[in-house]
Parts: structure tokens; sequence; C-alpha cells
């Protein structure tokens, strides 16, 4: 019997700037500073992020938590991605 495995959808850069409300500056520094996952490459040039990871963030945000919670999240988000391989 084989393992259901569950699709998760991938945003492109402008599906993740409309969904943050951020623009891209913002979302790079986010990146940069552990606020937020870094994207997946999918190519040579194309690049997309799990819809969870941004959901996750943008949670996270709204809930009030502070610059080490949101870091620890990221932090997880990203180890979680070596558990799917």
């Amino acid at each position: 019997m084989q393992a259901i495995q569950k699709v998760v959808p991938l945003l492109r850069l402008p599906s993740v700037l409309e969904a943050t409300g951020v623009g891209r500056t913002t979302l790079y520094e986010r990146i940069k500073d552990g606020l937020f996952t870094p994207p997946i490459k999918l190519g040579a040039r194309a690049s997309a992020w799990p819809a969870n990871e941004v959901q996750a963030c943008n949670d996270a945000i709204i809930k009030g938590s502070d610059t080490e919670e949101i870091k620890v999240l990221v932090a997880r988000l990203v180890q979680s991605r070596s558990f799917l391989q």
C-alpha cells in the first residue's frame, strides 16, 4: 500500500508579495534577517515558497510574535523541509 502524500502549493514571488503585503526589498530583508523562509529553487531562474510556510509566517506576525519567536518558527519550517525528501 502506498502512502498518500499531501501536495503543498508553491507560491511564486508576486503571490508571496500579495499575501504578505510587503514589497520585494522588505521580503528579502526579512529572509536575510531570518524572519521569513527562503525560497525553494525550482530551476535556474525560478523560485517559489511553500504556501503553508507563507501562511505560518503571516500567522506569527498577526498574533504578535516577537522577532525571536519568528526566527525559531522560520528555522523550524526550513528544517522540516528536509523531512519531506
